[in-house]
């Protein structure tokens, strides 16, 4: 080997030991976080999972207790189910509870479920509605309108109108029906039971091809 390649070897060598005497650290250093991400990750996962395993088994308890109608053991099932970290399944448990209640006449036990939960977006929008129907159903419709003031969809402006019919205020009703009939595909199934609604207010049902 030629003297010339000794030299080359020999800068290139101190070159990599200075710059490992410069950047050592640091390398090592990003090494070690990324160990430590790649553990913190794998930690996340197991535990996650975890979580939501044991959120699945106390939503099956929810509905096992339902189904025998233990409805005082299903609201403490869901409250057990609810001090978990926040997931889907305590919103459905909470949803399902509140029917079952609705249904063995506990309506107020029913609204307390359904108030009891925090959600936001279509979600929110449909809890609304359900309390919306429940407090129609117990004569407190000034409340339901109230609470659904401001939606514009067809489900909401339905239930307005049942809540003006309610309280006597028919043409108000009617208003409320056509609007929501604009909404409404013609192929909609439930087309026909709202342009019922809306003959008994008083209305006429206008022909699909024309606005309302």
């Amino acid at each position: 080997m030629a003297i010339d390649d000794l030299l080359d070897e020999h800068e290139q060598s101190e070159r990599v030991r200075t710059w490992l005497r410069k950047n050592g650290a640091g390398l090592i250093g990003g090494i070690a976080l990324g160990i430590g991400a790649i553990i913190g990750w794998q930690w996340w996962s197991k535990q996650h999972s975890s979580d939501l395993a044991q959120a699945n088994a106390r939503y099956d308890a929810v509905l096992k207790s339902i189904q025998a109608k233990q409805l005082d053991k299903a609201s403490k099932d869901m409250a057990a189910l609810q001090q978990g970290p926040a997931n889907i399944y305590a919103e459905l448990a909470a949803l399902r509870l509140a029917k079952a209640q609705a249904d063995d006449g506990k309506y107020d036990q029913a609204l307390a479920t359904l108030r009891g939960l925090k959600t936001e977006g279509e979600l929110k929008l449909l809890v609304d509605q359900r309390v919306a129907r429940l407090l129609i159903q117990t004569g407190k419709s000034d409340e339901a309108l109230k609470l659904l003031a401001t939606a514009d969809d067809n489900q909401s402006l339905e239930l307005r109108g049942d809540a003006l019919i309610a309280l006597g205020r028919r043409d108000a009703a009617r208003d409320a029906y056509a609007k929501s009939l604009t909404t409404l595909d013609v192929a909609a199934p439930q087309r026909r039971l709202l342009e019922t609604k809306l003959m008994d207010a008083g209305g006429t049902v206008p022909n699909p091809a024309e606005p309302i």
